[in-house]
């Protein structure tokens, strides 16, 4: 692929991933949150979730709390339910979105709403500044139909999520680390660059065929299941190869503060981390 572009994002390194299990033991391929990649500030985790066999997933996501920082859930395939303490309940379908700030705690579950078929989608964990980390719990929660698509002249498409691109604007909203979140289709030699907020950290996800992505002089290849974290720049460059491709890219605000987490709470300090064990047993959320 040509482009004229000279402040292009490279590859930083790309990454597989690794088999993991969560919750009550559905099986997921976990990319960020692993040790190749335990983070990239802002981002603390990226779990995807893909299997036709209800053994995989239908235990789902019991009770369990959150603080310190936001669940992001998109589901490609499958119905899930959510419900927490407050009283909250949602039903996600395909092509659905919930931004869940935790804040200063949240008790919720996420529950598988089928016995059988495809169950697909992400998780992504996205830190919050030490400002926001005690703030009130709030949802943000879309139908896919809620969620702009930009068609594009080589006949793929531009979901946007969080952000903006070629004037469609994604619903998710006053989210500190100012995201962007694409899910984009590409069909076989399509090519697309995509504008990002050039102090942004970001990456590309690849879950069906694989991409070039331009990376200096050359072209790289990044292959379904992988990640591609790049570096710091204007925009990315990136182009199908025989088979249709489609692949996440997101970026945020790095917050550069220090991290503390232990399981389902993410602080700045162990101390805080272990206040927050003690007011979960406590009743204090």
């Amino acid at each position: 692929m040509t482009t004229t572009r000279t402040d292009l994002r490279r590859i930083a390194r790309v990454v597989h991933g690794m088999a993991a299990s969560d919750g009550a033991g559905v099986k997921l391929n976990r990319v960020i949150g692993s040790q190749d990649l335990p983070m990239l500030d802002p981002f603390l985790m990226l779990d995807e979730f893909r299997s036709d066999d209800p053994g995989d997933y239908i235990a789902g996501f019991p009770e369990h709390p959150h603080r310190g920082f936001e669940t992001v859930t998109y589901m490609l395939a499958g119905h899930m339910q959510h419900g927490d303490h407050l009283g909250n309940k949602g039903d996600m379908g395909p092509g659905s979105v919930q931004w869940m700030t935790a804040g200063r705690g949240i008790i919720h579950s996420e529950m598988p709403q089928q016995e059988n078929g495809l169950m697909w989608g992400f998780q992504l964990w996205v830190n919050l500044p030490a400002r926001d980390k005690m703030s009130a719990p709030r949802y943000q929660e879309y139908a896919a139909e809620q969620m702009p698509v930009v068609a594009l002249d080589n006949g793929g498409s531009v979901k946007v999520i969080a952000g903006e691109f070629a004037g469609a604007v994604g619903p998710i909203n006053g989210v500190a680390t100012e995201p962007v979140y694409y899910d984009v289709t590409l069909p076989a030699g399509g090519v697309l660059t995509l504008d990002l907020p050039a102090e942004h950290h970001a990456f590309v996800y690849v879950f069906q065929n694989d991409l070039n992505i331009v990376d200096g002089p050359k072209e790289r290849t990044v292959k379904r299941g992988e990640l591609a974290a790049l570096t710091q720049g204007g925009a990315l460059a990136v182009g199908a190869l025989a088979g249709e491709a489609r692949f996440i890219v997101v970026a945020g605000k790095p917050l550069r503060e220090p991290v503390a987490r232990y399981g389902p709470f993410v602080m700045n300090t162990a101390e805080e981390v272990q206040q927050a064990f003690i007011d979960y047993q406590q009743g204090k959320f």
